[in-house]
């Protein structure tokens, strides 16, 4: 990730969806691209509190469109909001379709709320 300013929208994540990923329908698991975003979201949420964070709520979780094996995964995180030990990050998820036309499309959109943790693992102010 790039340094830039918090409040931007910066690409967090980029993941090729692979076969081993998929549902019994062949699509990639729902719970693979949850764990995708919560990871994406993570990572702006490290760099604003300059530390430990723990996900402590999904706020907000919409599948758009199915995400297919090969499909390349793009997660774009902004901040939403700073309490004084949460974070709470906006993520969304786009799909280039590698396997046909490369078109992008979004695939799904979310809301994480991140805690700030200090050494001992307990809640500490996100900015000082």
């Amino acid at each position: 990730m790039q340094d830039t300013d918090i409040h931007e929208r910066v690409l967090t994540c980029r993941v090729v969806a692979m076969p081993e990923n998929t549902n019994a329908a062949g699509d990639i698991f729902g719970g693979w691209l949850l764990s995708q975003v919560d990871l994406a979201g993570s990572t702006l949420a490290v760099k604003i509190s300059s530390g430990r964070v723990a996900t402590v709520a999904v706020n907000h979780f919409q599948f758009i469109k199915p995400v297919l094996v090969g499909d390349l995964v793009s997660c774009w995180a902004q901040l939403e909001h700073i309490g004084n030990t949460s974070i709470r990050i906006r993520i969304e998820v786009d799909a280039e379709r590698m396997r046909s036309s490369h078109d992008k499309e979004r695939v799904a959109e979310a809301s994480f709320t991140y805690v700030a943790l200090d050494a001992q693992g307990k809640p500490r102010p996100v900015l000082s």
